[in-house]
């Protein structure tokens, strides 16, 4: 497939698609015309280097990353080397603290929802998350 309908496919510019390229995360061949041709399996490979973007990695992370990871399932392949998969822990630890930080995040919002909804319709404040957290926070 050529490199428009990859992009199509992926919903990936262009441009990012021969980024991948360049970074060594993405293989295409020439056609006779010179234009950039890609397999089918292509598609899924893209999907994954969002996916792992997505999550927080590097490209550098990601060009040794892809070769441990069977396309077909995105299981691990036997390629995996333990100072990589040290690396993937560390980074699985820090999705876990940004997680938690946005659960966080969205209990303020929440209880400023709760706050405004309550306040406009009684006229009195409501005790939600919002009204705890700064109860927390007050010495």
């Amino acid at each position: 497939m050529r490199i428009g309908e990859l992009a199509r496919r992926t919903a990936v510019s262009e441009r990012s698609l021969r980024y991948y390229e360049q970074q060594g995360l993405l293989t295409s061949y020439r056609t006779p015309g010179g234009h950039r041709g890609y397999a089918e399996g292509a598609v899924d490979r893209v999907i994954r280097i969002q996916e792992l973007y997505a999550a927080g990695l590097c490209s550098s992370k990601i060009a040794a990353l892809l070769p441990c990871i069977r396309d077909a399932d995105g299981g691990p392949s036997s390629e995996a080397t333990p100072r990589l998969v040290s690396e993937l822990w560390e980074q699985r630890e820090r999705l876990n603290r940004m997680i938690a930080e946005l659960a966080r995040a969205r209990e303020v919002l929440d209880g400023v929802i709760e706050a405004a909804s309550g306040e406009a319709a009684s006229g009195e404040p409501v005790d939600g998350p919002l009204a705890r957290a700064r109860e927390d926070r007050d010495p």
